[in-house]
């Protein structure tokens, strides 16, 4: 079973930008992650941490996760970025994002590093939780035993630009795959979707699908958000804020489907009241199995808030 922690909509937020983050918090986010790697060049990465720290310590964060990217494990700033943020801002981090990794060792490394800190601090021991981009080839395929690894670990994030890299897929930028130019008949992502979420539910993770490029194209990243929703996905990355309001949609039950859920599994509550093992119900036969498909529609429907 995923974690009981919202993770419908994740804002991506440059850690160079003051501003930005301040925006950021007063979103409509479920997670907010200040980010250290990408979207900061070399040269601003060491002042960024700066203005993630303040942030996190002097703005209202509402009920949303607090969350951090750092850079990868490889890099030079990665054991800076978190001595850093959470000798000063520990209290107030709730979530870091580990980039790029290639297998557990790269997750045992901050996890480790992350138990001294709190310990030397005398911060919660464990409290704060990591995510990890599964990015690359060598990550997707081990990605069962990163899933495993260790007990820190709440989500598994799909990081379709790397990947391509990684993979040499032909595709021109983040997003074309939902724009079926690209010579491929059919979703270029489903094998990788469909394994790393596969890996994620089978160790109560939160699965979350990675970002689309392509922010002028709203239905695109709603089409992206369905597939992955429909797969199995909770949630899905944010690269502007106009793409928050849609995966807050499209990762939450309708009205609808919540109607349908409750009817589904009264009929099969009345089934076995009646000691029958299965019911009938639009037109079909259900039985448990079916239930279990609508009672989890039910508690996403109770975790978002709308039941």
């Amino acid at each position: 079973m995923p974690t009981n922690r919202l993770r419908r909509s994740e804002l991506s937020t440059p850690g160079h930008s003051p501003k930005m983050i301040a925006k950021a918090a007063a979103s409509e986010a479920d997670l907010v992650f200040l980010d250290l790697e990408d979207s900061v060049v070399a040269s601003q990465k060491v002042a960024a941490r700066r203005n993630i720290i303040e942030g996190l310590n002097n703005l209202d964060w509402g009920v949303k996760t607090r969350a951090c990217r750092i850079n990868p494990v490889s890099t030079q700033w990665c054991h800076g970025d978190l001595i850093e943020i959470v000798s000063e801002a520990g209290h107030n981090l709730d979530v870091v994002i580990v980039p790029k990794v290639f297998g557990p060792r790269d997750v045992w490394f901050v996890d480790d590093l992350l138990t001294q800190l709190e310990t030397s601090l005398d911060l919660e021991v464990g409290r704060i939780k990591l995510e990890v981009l599964i990015e690359e080839t060598q990550a997707l395929s081990c990605v069962e035993d990163i899933a495993s690894c260790s007990p820190r670990l709440e989500a598994l994030i799909l990081g379709v630009g790397d990947l391509s890299a990684s993979q040499g897929i032909r595709l021109g930028h983040i997003g074309a795959a939902s724009e079926g130019n690209y010579g491929y008949p059919g979703d270029v992502w489903h094998y990788a979707r469909n394994r790393m979420i596969g890996a994620a539910r089978a160790n109560g993770l939160d699965a979350i699908d990675g970002p689309f490029g392509a922010i002028s194209n709203p239905d695109g990243y709603e089409r992206e958000a369905s597939w992955a929703a429909t797969l199995g996905s909770v949630g899905k990355w944010a690269i502007h804020p106009s793409q928050i309001a849609i995966a807050n949609k499209v990762f939450a039950p309708t009205d609808v489907e919540i109607e349908r859920a409750t009817a589904a599994v009264r009929a099969v509550q009345e089934a076995e009241e009646a000691g029958l093992g299965a019911a009938a119900f639009e037109g079909m036969m259900i039985d448990a199995a079916t239930a279990r498909i609508f009672d989890g529609v039910l508690e996403r429907a109770r975790q978002c808030g709308v039941a």
